[in-house]
């Protein structure tokens, strides 16, 4: 069993744009095929510039605010509510082009690349 809380966590930034910072609930080693579970917040403006991962899928739900997603070229709206999927090797940017905070609660999970299409 492992219990954190957001409120005691440490900020660190995130990899794909330091200015952004994350609080990572599980890391990598915790649970099996999780590379982490966490929860990042954009300010306006901000951007995780495109990227791609071929070991992993990463699992995105929106808590508030808003903006978008490009994956492979094509956008999808970040509302609350919304949760996108992204699968290994699909191209992925996060963009917040709204006025306040995007606030995203997130994890990846592990695969290899025989149990991907």
């Amino acid at each position: 069993m492992k219990l954190t809380s957001l409120n005691n966590l440490p900020e660190e930034p995130v990899s794909h744009n330091p200015q952004i910072k994350k609080k990572v609930m599980l890391r990598f080693g915790d649970l099996p095929h999780l590379t982490n579970f966490s929860q990042s917040r954009f300010a306006p403006g901000q951007t995780a510039p495109a990227h791609t991962h071929q070991d992993m899928c990463e699992v995105f739900f929106v808590e508030s605010g808003s903006g978008f997603i490009r994956i492979n070229s094509e956008e999808y709206p970040l509302v609350p509510g919304n949760c996108i999927a992204i699968e290994p090797g699909e191209v992925h940017e996060v963009v917040n082009n709204g006025s306040t905070e995007l606030v995203l609660t997130y994890f990846g999970l592990r695969v290899e690349k025989s149990d991907h299409r």
